[in-house]
């Protein structure tokens, strides 16, 4: 296994491991389609970790696997290394499959809370991801770019809840 991809995979375990609760203010999504949520995701912005850092033209790509888990690839390029890197994983329901509240694991029985806690419902063109606290964020969207007024609402809901948006990562994709 290249260097990269192994630091990547151990990034993600280490930060993630038995983690699966939610900043306090982060409520999952109700009325969740798991099946509309599949597909390809833009890492719009983030909040910076050791297993993204330097990475960009970061997607997300889901896949239902036929016993009701989902194939969870990341993929990012490194600008420093000049190659891609790319973490396979699989993500399961905390609780209800209606509720955008998932778990995470990209290293054996490491599991790191996914929370949907913002999304659009109508055509699943953009979601709101935390982690286990408030140093986990994303803004996923279907597109590369998004309208300046959804990272506007994006930053005023993620700092009401008391993420630090200074430090917000816009990724260049």
């Amino acid at each position: 296994m290249n260097a990269i991809k192994t630091l990547f995979l151990a990034g993600v375990a280490l930060i993630l491991s038995g983690c699966t609760g939610m900043p306090t203010g982060v409520t999952p999504v109700k009325d969740f389609d798991i099946n509309r949520y599949m597909g390809k995701w833009y890492e719009v912005a983030r909040l910076d970790h050791s297993f993204e850092r330097g990475l960009e033209q970061v997607t997300a790509e889901y896949e239902l696997n036929k016993n009701g888990t989902v194939k969870v690839t990341n993929r990012g390029f490194s600008t420093t290394k000049n190659k891609w890197s790319e973490s396979v994983g699989k993500a399961k329901f905390v609780n209800d499959p209606t509720t955008g509240y998932l778990k995470v694991s990209f290293f054996g029985p490491f599991y790191g809370s996914y929370v949907v806690f913002d999304l659009d419902k109508e055509n699943y063109n953009y979601a709101f991801v935390s982690g286990p606290d408030l140093s986990y964020l994303w803004l996923l969207s279907r597109t590369k770019t998004v309208d300046p007024k959804l990272i506007e609402r994006f930053e005023k809901r993620a700092a009401e809840i008391g993420f630090d948006t200074d430090k917000l990562i816009y990724v260049k994709q």
